[in-house]
């Protein structure tokens, strides 16, 4: 189990994520000093129901596994970049579209565009960590 410091440090950074941005799992450890993000995310199991723990994702850019159509309406709401993948990216134009990008999230076949929606390393959040 982590500890309460540990906890609590996680949820600070992650309560903190603007809306329409995201960190990764690794980010939010980084910020708080830890090369553990496999504990980050097992305290967002635990303990960020009550936290915009969608904004926290694995470096591959997907939604929190097993979470994807939870996610969604917060990402749509909020506006972060999202990109098909798969079978609805398809290499056309029109599958980069809004719409298309839409009809893909909704089938849970997207991904988040971390190349727009990453939380910078310049943010205050990384602050009080020597990078």
């Amino acid at each position: 189990m982590p500890s309460a410091e540990f906890v609590e440090a996680v949820l600070d950074v992650v309560v903190r994520i603007p809306p329409g941005r995201v960190m990764t799992y690794g980010d939010v450890g980084i910020a708080i000093g830890s090369s553990a993000p496999r504990a980050v995310g097992r305290v967002l199991a635990l303990y960020g129901h009550a936290s915009p723990w969608w904004r926290v994702v694995p470096a591959s850019g997907k939604p929190p596994q097993g979470h994807a159509a939870l996610a969604l309406p917060h990402y749509l709401d909020e506006g972060t970049p999202i990109r098909p993948t798969g079978a609805a990216r398809a290499g056309t134009a029109a599958a980069a579209s809004a719409p298309a990008a839409r009809r893909a999230a909704l089938s849970g076949d997207y991904r988040i565009a971390l190349s727009a929606a990453r939380l910078p390393y310049t943010h205050d959040i990384y602050g009080e960590v020597a990078l």
